[in-house]
């Protein structure tokens, strides 16, 4: 039976919450039609986001699986505290985008990400730093010089913030929460180790002063 708080919705969300609310059959079929609009969504959140996990085929669905039925549950448990607002479908469906997000999240830290680079993270670095020399040798010899200042000028903090954010590619919101603290600090700590190893360029004779690459004797980008 629909409620005074629901005469203010739109017909689609009434129908929904009506559903849902109903005998044990329309609850039931109201259920499954929601799992599979959750699991559309997740799916697609999941395609979008794999790279950043290295999640490939069969691992993705797994991943929105089950995100679609923790999202499930969460819209259920949520449900008192929709107003309306927005459509019923669209409240519901940023749960299962937050779910495919901490999945992701746990996944990448659980698998030891951002502990290491292997060859091709650095080859991807000078692109994700706007470091853009134009040749092969030029982002060997840039890249070993980048390696040396990661390592030997950033705090362990810093590395650990310019390594997750810059070539993972971890948004500040999710490293953030995974580090107890706020995005600030997150982008202050990026600024920072970005200003320490553009002084360890420009002291290597790779970067000018006025943040042009010089690893050739033409100038290509800059440090950002």
């Amino acid at each position: 039976m629909a409620t005074d708080r629901w005469a203010t919705l739109d017909a689609e969300s009434r129908t929904w919450l009506t559903d849902l609310a109903g005998s044990p059959p329309e609850r039931a079929a109201a259920l499954r039609r929601l799992h599979r609009l959750l699991l559309r969504t997740a799916r697609s959140e999941a395609a979008r986001r794999a790279p950043l996990g290295r999640l490939r085929g069969p691992e993705v669905d797994d991943l929105a699986h089950q995100a679609a039925d923790d999202a499930l549950l969460a819209v259920l448990r949520r449900l008192p505290e929709f107003r309306g607002e927005s459509r019923f479908t669209t409240w519901a469906y940023r749960f299962a985008a937050l779910e495919v997000a901490s999945k992701l999240e746990r996944h990448f830290w659980n698998t030891g990400r951002g502990t290491a680079l292997d060859t091709d993270e650095w080859a991807r670095l000078p692109a994700r730093s706007e470091l853009a020399p134009e040749s092969g040798i030029e982002t060997a010899e840039l890249m070993s010089a980048v390696r040396a200042a990661v390592v030997g000028d950033l705090t362990a903090r810093q590395r650990e913030v310019f390594l997750a954010v810059v070539v993972d590619g971890v948004p500040a919101g999710v490293l953030a929460q995974r580090l107890a603290t706020d995005r600030g600090a997150v982008y202050k700590t990026v600024s920072d180790a970005r200003r320490r190893i553009r002084r360890s360029l420009v002291s290597t004779g790779h970067l000018a002063a006025s943040g042009a690459v010089l690893t050739s004797r033409e100038p290509h980008a800059a440090l950002g």
